[in-house]
């Protein structure tokens, strides 16, 4: 004789695979942290299409402010970018590694801020679109102490404000 509940746990185990099979995703747009090409669509003027296709940060060299090549590369594309957008504004966010006092790292990280901004201005952006901010050493991407972390850490961030639209 067949259980009255062989249905009922069939329609369980297949809702529990798809449940499963739903969750499974290959988008890996959200995991860009630089430009180049995802493999999903991205919406024009947001911060996905910032990462995905300009990039948002320029990296700097131990105790340093001066941007580097590839920095000016970066934010270049970021002023272009930023120009087909008038209505964004921006926070522009300077980092510092874990070496160093806190208020040392705090205003190496505004000087890397204002690095990238006053760069972003000479490039075409008007200044009243950007706003830094500097937070030293206390949101690091990497918490390893050694070089290869430390130089992830040392940076300055391009964010799209809150609220804004495109």
């Amino acid at each position: 004789m067949k259980s009255p509940y062989a249905g009922l746990r069939f329609a369980t185990v297949a809702a529990a695979f798809l449940m499963v099979a739903a969750c499974s995703s290959t988008d890996t747009a959200s995991n860009a942290g630089g430009a180049g090409t995802s493999t999903s669509t991205v919406q024009p003027g947001t911060q996905a299409d910032l990462v995905a296709n300009v990039g948002d940060r320029v990296f700097f060299d131990l105790d340093k402010s001066t941007l580097k090549d590839e920095g000016k590369a970066t934010l270049q594309r970021q002023a272009a970018w930023a120009q087909k957008y008038p209505n964004l504004t921006f926070t522009i966010e300077g980092h510092a590694d874990e070496r160093g006092t806190r208020e040392y790292n705090l205003a190496l990280g505004g000087r890397r801020a204002t690095a990238a901004k006053d760069f972003l201005v000479a490039n075409g952006v008007d200044g009243s679109r950007l706003k830094t901010i500097s937070y030293g050493k206390e949101r690091p991407v990497c918490l390893e102490s050694n070089e290869d972390c430390w130089a992830q850490n040392r940076r300055a961030v391009t964010v799209v404000a809150e609220g804004a639209g495109s």
